[in-house]
């Protein structure tokens, strides 16, 4: 068929090979870094974000082999018109099959002449339409028939307005291959005005993008997901701190809990967050006044993060004050306490110490369950009391927790803990006394603060002096502590 000139515009010359040579190695170098880019975040396929990223060098990656594909057909020219078919043997009519990867049968070209009737499709649109070689290319008339259903109007219309009012199409729709394949095909056509200024033909590049809108699709989707996720994350956060900050004590300075008029114990806790902000573990503390006149004082950590830690935080707290309100010792306590994680739908292993300060004797009765043990400060010194025996919380059924005594005097300082202040902390409560990485760090810094605590005022300033020392630190979890200073 006769070519034609567009009817707004002259036939241009072909740009220098030289320069498209260029454009090319320089699309092949950045497609490498791109692949490297993407091997490098193959990762955890449970995370939205790493999916999401994955997505979008995948989506980099087809559109520069695409930008590869047409620079090499800029570069080489067109392709030259297939013979007719009744000249060669069906045998080698059939085009050869592309590279692997190559997506040069992934463009092809057509004309339809308006005058005669005739169509000229390149051997690319045939593989794009999946369509034999040796059987004529469909008329402008039956192009729709390969068409889905849904997306013929939209191809109507761009012909129409093609022919009719002379506007360049531009535009998708979706076809059926013969083998059942759905593809989505790009269309970019113009029309070809004849000597007499009329539509003679129309001509158009028909690009299969299927694989790109995979990829559009793709980072659409795990986009959506991951915004979803971050949402939901979110949402977790804020129902874990409400709750959080519901069951702690809301201390905004030292309480004081009076026993028949004097005062006996000054007292100041602080919650610091882990560095990452967004993990609300299952650390706590608490203060609490009995109805014997006797005051407990105990910290806890329940392992892992969110909502439903939380939850079982709050809920073993709640189940601390109640048995201690009903004049529980602590021994028999965590034992208690064991029974009840033991018997929880969700498996959890906690660490706690719970201990009640007898006014009238200056006596600390503690119990202990796999947990850092109090620390006594003294004149300016301080040492770790020795804990009585006691395993985690939930590790096994029917324990038996020792408890342990200790007396005190007035001047004193009981520090509780729980295990994260330090980065190298333990991946879970620890299962026994014998501490490592960050525990025996956070001991060693705390017994440092013996001399300066010698010197606070009250028991806030104590804890101030901790946070001090540790709220900087990047803490892989959430930590308690809890100051009881003996005024009486």
């Amino acid at each position: 068929m006769s070519s034609h000139l567009s009817a707004d515009r002259s036939s241009a010359q072909p740009p220098g090979r030289g320069s498209v040579d260029a454009l090319i190695s320089q699309a092949r170098r950045l497609k490498g870094d791109v692949n490297a880019v993407r091997r490098d975040a193959q990762s955890d396929e449970s995370d939205p974000q790493e999916r999401w990223q994955r997505a979008l060098c995948d989506l980099a990656l087809h559109q520069l082999n695409d930008l590869d594909a047409h620079l090499g057909l800029l570069r080489d020219g067109p392709p030259s018109a297939p013979p007719a078919p009744e000249t060669l043997p069906a045998r080698e009519t059939e085009p050869p099959p592309p590279a692997r990867g190559s997506l040069l049968s992934r463009v092809g070209s057509a004309e339809w002449n308006l005058l005669t009737d005739e169509a000229g499709w390149s051997g690319e649109l045939y593989q794009i339409l999946g369509r034999d070689p040796a059987a004529p290319p469909l008329t402008l008339d039956e192009l729709p028939s390969v068409v889905l259903d849904e997306d013929r109007p939209k191809l109507t219309s761009m012909v129409t307005d093609c022919l009719v009012d002379a506007r360049p199409i531009d535009g998708e729709f979706r076809v059926l291959r013969p083998d059942g394949d759905v593809r989505t095909v790009h269309m970019m056509g113009e029309p070809v005005l004849g000597a007499d200024g009329s539509t003679a033909s129309m001509w158009a590049v028909l690009r299969d993008v299927s694989e790109l809108r995979r990829s559009q699709r793709a980072v659409s989707e795990t986009h959506d997901s991951l915004q979803r996720h971050r949402h939901r994350t979110q949402t977790e956060r804020r129902i874990a701190v409400e709750l959080q900050e519901a069951v702690l004590p809301p201390w905004r300075g030292s309480l004081r809990l009076p026993h028949q008029g004097p005062e006996t114990l000054d007292l100041a806790a602080h919650y610091l967050p882990s560095s990452a902000g967004a993990l609300i573990g299952g650390d706590w503390y608490d203060a609490l006044e009995l109805s014997d006149g006797e005051t407990l004082l105990s910290v806890g950590d329940l392992t892992g993060h969110g909502v439903a830690v939380t939850s079982g935080m709050a809920t073993l707290l709640g189940a601390v004050r109640g048995m201690a309100m009903a004049g529980t010792q602590p021994g028999q306590l965590m034992a208690w306490l064991n029974q009840l994680l033991d018997a929880t739908v969700q498996p959890a292993l906690g660490s706690a110490v719970c201990g009640r300060y007898r006014p009238e004797t200056r006596t600390l009765v503690w119990a202990q369950a796999g947990h850092p043990a109090p620390l006594l400060y003294r004149g300016g010194t301080g040492r770790r009391l020795h804990a009585p025996a006691g395993v985690l919380l939930g590790a096994t059924s029917g324990a038996v927790y020792e408890q342990a005594e200790e007396a005190l005097e007035v001047g004193d300082l009981i520090l509780l803990h729980t295990d994260g202040l330090v980065p190298g902390r333990w991946g879970s409560p620890r299962s026994s006394e014998a501490e490592s990485g960050g525990g025996t760090e956070a001991v060693r810094r705390l017994l440092g603060l013996a001399p300066r605590f010698g010197g606070a005022r009250t028991a806030q300033d104590c804890v101030r002096m901790v946070v001090e020392e540790f709220g900087e630190a990047d803490r892989q979890d959430d930590a308690c502590v809890l100051v009881a200073r003996v005024t009486a």
